[in-house]
């Protein structure tokens, strides 16, 4: 049985868009909630790409306080999901951030042409976890910042030595110290390193052992 923080880095990474819901402007003390890509940075935090004219981005200005739900379908007809509360603000992305998030969604590419739209993050302050039945709990939040960090920098050097050794029809998304993201045959893909997260020093080797095992 995953723990409950394998759950959640599980989702929100393989997810590629969830349901946002902010403190509603329009209607005062109900939530809005409204369908929105995004990636998460090197320490596992949502990133969105949003316009500064759309209902959610005026709500957030307001108020930041919100709550990110992402799912996925189980085998058997269970459900995995997890909502992570905390506060979404504007940030400046440095360039390898950018970069990471348009490889988790490049057709955010024309958006950042527009000129109105910019970058927010989710700083998590609590997650629930739902890994299936029987399986809610609760999850601090600065558990998903507290492990290992593998830097953007380092996370690019990576990268760029897979790329050669990946089978055909893979691209990859990004590593970090707990496992690899990436695309086969278009569908997203989330591989957690076997015997747990690794030091930053170390991700490379486990990286590399995850894609070679794809060839098998």
């Amino acid at each position: 049985m995953k723990s409950r923080l394998d759950i959640l880095l599980d989702l929100l990474h393989r997810s590629p868009d969830g349901a946002l819901a902010t403190q509603s402007l329009a209607m005062p003390g109900f939530p809005f909630a409204t369908a929105l890509p995004f990636a998460t940075d090197e320490c596992h935090r949502p990133v969105f790409l949003i316009s500064q004219l759309a209902e959610h981005t005026q709500n957030l200005q307001a108020d930041p306080r919100a709550s990110l739900l992402v799912r996925h379908l189980l085998p058997d007809g269970e459900m995995a999901r997890v909502t992570v509360v905390g506060n979404v603000q504007p940030i400046h992305a440095e360039p390898l951030l950018v970069a990471r998030y348009l490889r988790y969604q490049p057709e955010g590419e024309r958006f950042l042409q527009l000129g109105d739209f910019r970058f927010f993050r989710l700083e998590p302050i609590q997650a629930r976890t739902i890994g299936g039945f029987a399986q809610a709990g609760w999850l601090a939040g600065e558990r998903l910042t507290e492990g290992a960090v593998l830097p953007l920098k380092g996370e690019v050097a990576i990268l760029e030595a897979l790329r050669p050794q990946l089978p055909s029809g893979t691209q990859l998304l990004g590593v970090d110290c707990h496992g690899v993201d990436l695309t086969v045959a278009e569908e997203r893909r989330r591989i957690a390193f076997a015997d747990g997260p690794k030091l930053a020093k170390d991700t490379f080797l486990a990286a590399q052992a995850s894609v070679n095992a794809l060839q098998r």
